[in-house]
């Protein structure tokens, strides 16, 4: 089971993850929470903005914690990302 899983003894209801991960360039510890906001764009070293509007995961959150869920990402510059989502097996 996932790190974070609820236990068996917990109050908390069942819950599914799904893990995306990506051996790309990563993102740096400070843009990690912003990456989520609105129109929000990591910088790339000596290239400026990567491509896009800065909506994906901004919508994917809104997405998933309208299903009573949550996501997080963890990443390290220079080796990818994994992101995570912790999705209620029932209803909110």
């Amino acid at each position: 089971p996932p790190s974070d899983a609820p236990s068996a003894a917990s109050d908390e209801p069942p819950a599914m993850e799904i893990a995306v991960e990506d051996t790309g360039e990563g993102i740096p510890p400070e843009e990690r929470e912003a990456i989520f906001e609105k129109f929000h764009q990591v910088r790339r070293a000596g290239r400026g903005r990567a491509a896009g509007t800065g909506l994906g995961l901004a919508i994917t959150k809104s997405l998933v914690e309208l299903q009573g869920g949550r996501i997080r990402v963890e990443s390290q510059v220079g080796r990818g990302s994994v992101f995570r989502v912790l999705l209620p097996l029932a209803p909110p």
